[in-house]
């Protein structure tokens, strides 16, 4: 598992030249990356060279690296101790006071748009931390030796198709100020529980939560497609995730254009209404064909214009691939047209997923490597009954037989950061054991350096069928269980709405068992 670790280690040696970093070929707009024991750290404002120094805010790096940190406003000084370390800064001096003892510095701390900075290498390495750059991925890279603290994903999804959990339905009424207070009351409830990560729906049906060059204003945020809420709803939740020190990873559904049918009922400036070749219809939905490799390109397009404009966390995809369902998908005329090499449309299929999920992490990387991309699969890849190399499972539905995601061939070739399968069964599920599902993925992602988060089916619990899932017990005991396994970076529920309900006292129990030693 990728760990945060806080074992901090004494020893002041060469600190003086430890300020100036071969960091030369580095431009001052160029996206830096922090690594802390390879765990990125997230923080609200990135961090920036100047004259060759990483800065960034200091209570970031103190606190990620275990240290107490106070700001003093009547002084304009940053402190920061640790054990029998203390460090101090004024803004504006370049010096700093370690231990009593003064330091010359290249550079000391700094306001930037209000917000204090310091040198990240001489806070590390005063600290007793080992500090190395590299210059190809343009990423610093921090050792801190013993692990000591875990910080693990804990997440919820925030589906905002059909309003399930976020925005209250505008249809009723719409109040850009009634939104942002009902997404900061939805954050303060979900940290308050012990989470630490939002995966936000940002575009659930061709249509965005974000002011776009090709994508119109999505309904689930207006009531009416097109229609300008007046504010920047998706700069507005990453500022107040990053606020509260939580992540936020932008979640898109690339392929999923309507919930109905009616290609002329979607605003006229849609990219379906332009583009309807790339368009088939479902039963009652409207996706783009994952054949046309034009509509490919123009989704990446879509998801690259969130990466470059906005301070994301993460990139993620849920299970939705080709679709669900009995309904044969149309799309013979696609394989006619588009396949030159596969003797089956399956194959086919399951290409055309992998290059659009190859071509993702490829352009996420060239424009901002410290952004993650991770995927969401359903749970079952494979039965062991069609594929030996599958689980022991007897699931009707298999990511790569019914919706021709091939989740093994992504990790096996590193096209994603992070795998999250939907392990959405309960402890002795006769046809998907949740252990037996979980050791799986376990067995998977070793040594493939995909994190591996567990996708838990929090929504249960509110449903009255659900008889395995009368108490939130049912939830507690598969944490229980992947809490032996240090390869299993986190766990992350679905969705925000039962978590912050507190069905079945499930915010109650997440909160103790997120608290307890």
């Amino acid at each position: 598992m990728k760990r945060w670790r806080q074992k901090l280690l004494l020893g002041l040696a060469a600190l003086v030249m430890s300020t100036i970093m071969p960091w030369s070929a580095v431009h001052a707009d160029t996206q830096i990356r922090v690594l802390i024991d390879n765990k990125k750290l997230a923080t609200d404002v990135q961090p920036y060279l100047e004259n060759n120094i990483t800065m960034l805010p200091f209570r970031a790096i103190g606190e990620a690296l275990g240290a107490n940190v106070e700001w003093k406003p009547e002084n304009k000084q940053v402190e920061f101790s640790k054990e029998t370390t203390h460090i101090q800064f004024t803004i504006g001096e370049n010096k700093a006071i370690v231990n009593g003892e003064v330091v010359a510095l290249d550079m000391g701390a700094k306001n930037k748009n209000g917000r204090a900075m310091v040198p990240l290498r001489f806070v590390g390495e005063s600290l007793g931390v080992v500090v190395n750059w590299d210059n190809l991925t343009k990423t610093v890279k921090i050792t801190t030796g013993e692990e000591q603290h875990v910080q693990e994903v804990r997440g919820a999804w925030v589906s905002t198709v059909y309003n399930i959990d976020w925005p209250s339905d505008p249809k009723k009424g719409f109040d850009a100020d009634k939104q942002k207070t009902e997404f900061i009351t939805l954050l303060d409830k979900l940290k308050g529980m012990g989470l630490n990560t939002v995966y936000v729906q940002v575009r659930p049906t061709a249509d965005s939560f974000y002011p776009s060059k090709l994508f119109p204003w999505s309904q689930w945020l207006t009531g009416t497609q097109g229609k300008d809420p007046g504010y920047d709803p998706l700069a507005f939740m990453i500022e107040e995730a990053h606020n509260r020190g939580m992540a936020f990873h932008a979640w898109f559904n690339p392929y999923r254009v309507s919930v109905q049918n009616d290609i002329t009922k979607l605003s006229a400036d849609h990219p379906a209404r332009k583009n309807p070749d790339w368009v088939v219809k479902d039963g009652n939905l409207l996706l783009f064909n994952p054949g046309v490799p034009a509509a490919r390109e123009f989704i990446l397009k879509g998801i690259m214009e969130v990466v470059a404009n906005y301070d994301i966390d993460g990139v993620h995809f849920d299970d939705y691939f080709y679709p669900y369902g009995t309904i044969p998908f149309e799309d013979e005329k696609t394989y006619e047209d588009y396949n030159k090499v596969f003797s089956n449309k399956a194959d086919w299929r399951r290409n055309n997923v992998n290059l659009f999920v190859q071509q993702v992490k490829k352009s996420i990387d060239a424009v901002k490597p410290q952004v993650e991309f991770g995927i969401s699969p359903f749970g079952v890849w494979r039965n062991a009954s069609v594929d030996p190399t599958g689980s022991n499972t007897k699931a009707s539905i298999t990511s790569y037989d019914s919706l021709y995601a091939d989740v093994r061939k992504w990790i096996q070739n590193g096209w994603i950061d992070y795998v999250m399968p939907q392990v959405y069964w309960h402890i002795g599920h006769t046809a998907a054991d949740y252990k037996t599902v979980v050791d799986w993925w376990l067995n998977e992602t070793k040594g493939t350096g995909v994190d591996l988060y567990i996708g838990h089916a929090a929504y249960k619990l509110a449903d009255a069928k659900e008889k395995d899932w009368a108490t939130a017990d049912t939830l507690i005991k598969e944490l229980d269980y992947i809490a032996q396994y240090e390869q299993i970076s986190g766990a992350v529920f679905f969705s925000a709405k039962d978590l912050v309900n507190n069905t079945k006292q499930v915010a109650d129990r997440l909160k103790q068992y997120y608290e307890a030693p």
